[in-house]
C-alpha cells in the first residue's frame, strides 16, 4: 500500500523542517514549547492574525509566507478553539487542515502537537497523524499526466513534535491500520467497473488471508446448492459471475459467538430491466461501497490483531439487463425459503443482502449483525450527507452504534422501524415484494432486512449518502469515503474486544 505522505515523531525540541504548523486557542495563546520555538516570530502571529480577522476559530488557518525570525518556509497557525471542548474528531479535522497546506513545491513539515496548556497527549496526536493521511489520500492510478498544479508523486515527510514521541509512535500503530483500512475501502470504491467485478473483488478481498484471516468463496454452484435464490436472481443478467465473500478473523476467546458485518457488494447497477436514467449512470460503479467497508474494516481489525472474533460477509454481484435478466413479475426463493416478488429489478441491494444475512445469521450465529449498503436514494433526501441511516431490533447495538459515530465523526441517525411500514412489503402472490413504494422507501428497505435476520440483534447501516460522492471534508478529498471503517472498528474496540 503507497502513502502520499511519509508521518514521524519526534521530540518538541527538535527543529523545523520546512512548513512549520503551529496550534492557537481561541485567544491566540500558544505553547510554551511553541512560543520558544518562534521567539520574536510570535508577536508577528498575533499582526498577521489582526490583519487577517483570524480569531483562533476551531479548524481555521492562519498562513503566513517567509516568517521572519523562523527558519521555515512558512508559517502556519491552525485555530483549536476553546481547548477544554475538543473532541478525538477535532484532532483528526487539524490533520486534514494540516495536510492541506502541503503542496508540490513544500513537501516537509514539521507540526507542533502542542495546545496553550502544554504538549498533546499521544491519542491526541496519533489522531492528527490519522488526518493528515486521510486528507493526503489521492486516487489517480488511472492518470498518465497532471495537470499544472497538482503534486507529481513526491512523497511528503511530516514530523509530528510530540510531548512523548517513543509513547506515540507506539500508539499510531494500530490507528494506522484503521487509516489503511479506510485507504483499500475508498480505494475498492473509487475503480472503475471494468476493473472491479465480482471475482476480482474476491480476489482482493483474498489478499487478506496475509493477515491470518479465513476466506472462504462461494461461487454460483455453492450459492444455487444453497438456495441464494434472491442474491442471483440479481446477478444472472450479468456476464460476470455473482460471488459471496465469508471472511473470518478470530482474535478473541475460542468457541465465542463472533460479531459480524454484512456488506452489500453490487461492483455495477443499471437497475437492470428496471433500468436507471443514464444521467450520473457511471456512479453506480460505486454501489458496493458496504462490502468494500466490510473488507477495509476486516483488514483494520486483523492487521492490529483486535481481541475479537469476527465475520465480514460480502454480496459480490453486477445487475445488468441482458436477455436473462430478472424482470418485474418475477418470484424468487430466497435461501430462507420465503418467496420475494420483484417489483422494481434496482431494487436489488435488498435481494443481495437478503441471502447473505440469512447465511451468515444461520451458519456463524453471531452475537450480533451489522450491514452495511448504500441501499436507497430516500435516505440522502431526509438525510443528506451528514448522517447515515440507521435502522434496528436492538436498542443496545442501536445506543453504541451512536456513540461509536459520535466518537469517531462518521455519524449515524437512527430512523424507525414498525408493523405499520412492514405491512407496506407484503405482496399478493409471494411472501413479500421487494419494495414497498415512494413512501418511507428507506424504512420498507430495512423492513425487508429485518425478515432475514432470524431474531439475529441486528443493526443496517444505509450509506448511501455518506460512502460515495458526499461533499468533501477536511479529512476527506476522495470520491468513494471509506465511510464505516472508523465507526465499526471503533465500535469493535470499545464494547467487543477481551480486555
Amino acid at each position: 500500500m503507497s502513502d502520499a505522505i511519509k508521518v514521524g515523531f519526534v521530540p518538541l525540541s527538535a527543529a523545523a523542517r520546512g512548513i512549520l504548523v503551529v496550534f492557537c486557542d481561541d485567544g491566540l495563546k500558544l505553547g510554551p514549547a511553541t512560543a520558544k520555538a518562534l521567539g520574536s516570530a510570535a508577536d508577528l502571529v498575533k499582526r498577521a492574525a489582526s490583519a487577517a480577522g483570524f480569531k483562533g476559530k476551531s479548524g481555521a488557518a492562519l498562513d503566513i509566507l517567509a516568517p521572519e525570525g523562523v527558519k521555515a518556509t512558512r508559517l502556519v497557525v491552525i485555530g483549536a478553539g476553546k481547548p477544554a471542548s475538543l473532541k478525538a474528531s477535532d484532532f483528526l479535522k487539524f490533520g486534514g487542515v494540516a495536510a492541506g497546506k502541503l503542496t508540490a513545491a513544500a513537501t516537509a513539515m514539521t507540526i507542533m502537537a502542542e495546545l496553550p496548556g502544554g504538549a498533546m497527549t499521544s491519542e491526541q496526536a496519533v489522531a492528527i497523524a490519522s488526518g493528515l493521511r486521510l486528507r493526503a489520500y489521492k486516487f489517480d492510478r488511472y492518470k498518465t499526466k497532471k495537470k499544472d498544479g497538482e503534486e507529481g508523486g513526491s512523497r511528503a515527510d511530516i514530523s509530528l513534535a510530540v510531548g512523548d514521541a517513543i509513547a506515540a509512535k507506539k500508539a499510531f500503530a494500530p490507528a494506522g491500520h484503521v487509516v489503511d483500512g479506510v485507504i483499500i475501502a475508498r480505494d475498492l470504491v473509487n475503480e472503475p467497473p471494468n476493473v472491479l467485478f465480482p471475482e476480482e473483488f474476491a480476489r482482493r478481498a483474498g489478499q487478506l488471508r496475509k493477515l491470518g484471516v479465513k476466506i472462504e468463496v462461494l461461487d454460483v454452484k455453492s450459492m444455487q446448492k444453497l438456495g441464494m435464490g434472491a442474491l442471483l436472481g440479481v446477478g444472472q443478467g450479468s456476464a460476470r459471475p455473482s460471488r459471496t465473500v465469508i471472511m473470518r478473523w478470530d482474535g478473541g476467546k475460542k468457541g465465542e459467538a463472533p460479531v459480524a458485518f454484512v456488506g452489500k457488494g453490487v461492483c455495477f447497477d443499471t437497475g437492470g430491466i428496471s433500468i436507471k436514467a443514464a444521467g450520473s449512470m457511471e456512479d453506480m460503479k460505486g454501489d458496493m461501497g458496504g462490502a468494500a467497508c466490510v473488507v477495509g474494516l476486516m483488514h483494520a481489525l486483523a492487521a492490529r490483531k483486535a481481541k475479537a472474533n469476527v465475520v465480514g460477509a460480502i454480496g459480490l454481484v453486477e445487475n445488468m439487463p441482458d436477455g436473462n435478466a430478472q424482470r418485474p413479475g418475477d418470484i424468487v426463493t430466497s435461501m430462507s425459503g420465503q418467496t420475494i416478488e420483484i417489483i422494481n429489478t434496482d431494487a436489488e441491494g435488498r435481494l443481495v443482502l437478503a441471502d447473505v444475512l440469512w447465511y451468515v445469521a444461520k451458519k456463524t450465529k453471531p452475537k450480533f449483525m451489522v450491514d452495511l449498503a448504500t441501499l436507497t436514494g430516500a435516505i440522502v433526501v431526509a438525510l443528506g450527507t451528514e448522517h447515515a441511516g440507521m435502522f434496528s431490533n436492538n436498542d443496545e447495538l442501536a445506543d453504541r452504534l451512536l456513540a461509536a459515530g459520535v466518537e469517531s465523526g462518521e455519524k449515524v441517525w437512527r430512523l424507525p422501524l414498525g408493523p405499520e411500514y412492514d405491512k407496506l412489503i407484503d405482496s399478493q402472490f409471494a411472501d413479500m415484494k421487494n419494495t414497498g413504494g415512494r413512501h418511507g422507501g428507506s424504512i420498507t428497505a430495512a423492513q425487508f432486512l429485518q425478515r432475514f435476520v432470524d431474531g439475529t440483534p441486528w443493526a443496517h447501516l444505509d450509506i448511501a449518502g455518506t460512502a460515495m460522492g458526499a461533499p468533501k471534508t477536511d479529512i476527506n478529498q476522495s470520491w468513494g469515503s471509506g465511510y464505516g471503517v472508523r465507526l465499526l472498528d471503533r465500535l469493535v474496540a470499545d464494547h467487543y474486544e477481551r480486555k
